[in-house]
């Protein structure tokens, strides 16, 4: 019973670090997306900044991923 508690423990850290950020960044692409739609508009010179800072807040999602991985693999190792 302790091993299966352990492994939930784990498994529900690893979820928490991905879906935190990736809601994060949603919420940000979303406020980002539409000011920059605006911008864009009004400024066509702006799209490569557009895209660039559309793209920052996904490295959130990839940081969260990483940990994530380290947190259920360092488990393994740890045994």
């Amino acid at each position: 019973m302790e091993e299966a508690v352990k492994t939930g423990i784990i498994a529900f850290s690893a979820a928490i670090a991905i879906s935190v950020p990736a809601l994060a960044t949603a919420l940000a692409q979303s406020r980002i997306g539409a000011a920059m739609a605006g911008a864009v508009a009004e400024r066509p010179e702006l799209a490569g900044t557009a895209i660039i800072m559309v793209a920052i807040p996904e490295t959130m999602v990839i940081l969260g991923l990483v940990i994530a991985f380290m947190i259920t693999t360092l488990n393994t190792v740890a045994h």
